[in-house]
């Protein structure tokens, strides 16, 4: 029997050092099927040790698929699944894997500190309960009962749990789901500061914007496959040819801008105007050459949501 070694005080906060080029997660040739239905069809991942990764996708893309099979709380139909060089399940075993699962319930009764100790004495080389608390935001909430925490704060509780064992890899599944804008924008800059530590985060959103600001890769699923796998900047490279053109104006007549070169889209409201364009070069001399009184006008490039649509509609 293997044994595990519990770690010293000062190492307690840190994650075990994975070799430099480690691989955390690989996926060769996966599969999974229900029935007649592929949610995954013999897909290759390799995630990098340290790096940060959004899995983006449909729903039905296959991303909670994907995530369970790394928890090992599935099998797949064909393929194999290796995390931290282990089988998904003896990886969790080894307390080097956290979760924060979308579905996941948490105890009524329980206070959070007990909540966040129970996990920390499940755990061979927990982080330190002030640390954890710390961390997700819960310091002043620590005395507090679940049933009494908002939906908001209740995603921190569970984040609590997530990163109290210490973990080399932490797996997100729509991790700021119900939180305000405010406790979004804190918990990716906890989230930023973790990941400086060395350690694997990989998580699923729909909120593109998170993606695009926080992770070093994105890798889009659709309909069982990866369909892109780059940085934000590469994938929204699938759409280069498209660029907006936004103004204020007086004139509100769409035809006027429709007619202008390259335009593809024209969207009017009150006295803002956003064109979509092909060739913003093109489109703008003719606007600033015609009699339209225009101002504050704006050019810029696609953004991770006109990539991420654009691949969705090549995959269909």
């Amino acid at each position: 029997m293997t044994s595990l070694s519990l770690p010293t005080p000062a190492a307690a906060g840190r994650p075990v050092e994975s070799p430099q080029g480690a691989t955390a997660v690989s996926f060769d040739r996966v599969s999974r099927r229900y029935g007649p239905t592929v949610a995954l069809d013999a897909i290759d991942l390799r995630i990098g040790a340290g790096e940060t990764v959004a899995l983006l996708g449909p729903n039905g893309a296959g991303k909670s698929t994907a995530i369970s099979l790394m928890l090992g709380l599935l099998e797949p139909s064909a393929g194999g699944v290796s995390v931290l060089g282990r089988e998904p399940r003896a990886a969790v075993r080894s307390g080097r894997v956290g979760a924060m699962l979308q579905e996941s319930g948490l105890p009524a009764l329980a206070r959070v500190r007990e909540l966040v100790e129970l996990v920390r004495n499940l755990s061979p080389r927990p982080m330190g309960t002030v640390d954890v608390l710390r961390r997700a935001g819960l310091t002043a909430l620590a005395g507090r009962r679940t049933e009494t925490l908002s939906s908001g704060e209740q995603q921190r509780v569970r984040f609590a749990l997530a990163i109290a064992g210490n973990p080399d890899l932490l797996f997100l599944d729509e991790p700021t789901v119900a939180m305000d804008v405010e406790s979004r924008h804190a918990f990716w800059a906890d989230m930023r500061s973790f990941a400086e530590e060395g350690r694997t985060i990989l998580f699923a959103t729909h909120y593109l914007e998170e993606a695009d600001q926080v992770a070093s890769r994105i890798v889009v699923l659709d309909r069982g496959r990866i369909v892109a796998d780059g940085t934000a900047s590469q994938i929204k490279a699938a759409t280069r040819g498209r660029r907006r053109i936004a103004f204020r104006t007086d004139s509100t007549d769409g035809a006027v801008y429709r007619a202008l070169p390259a335009v593809t889209a024209v969207a009017l409201r009150g006295d803002g105007a956003v064109l979509e364009t092909t060739d913003s070069d093109a489109t703008a001399r003719a606007l600033f050459a015609s009699d339209l009184a225009i101002r504050d006008v704006e050019i810029s490039g696609p953004d991770l949501e006109d990539a991420f649509l654009a691949l969705i509609a090549d995959g269909a």
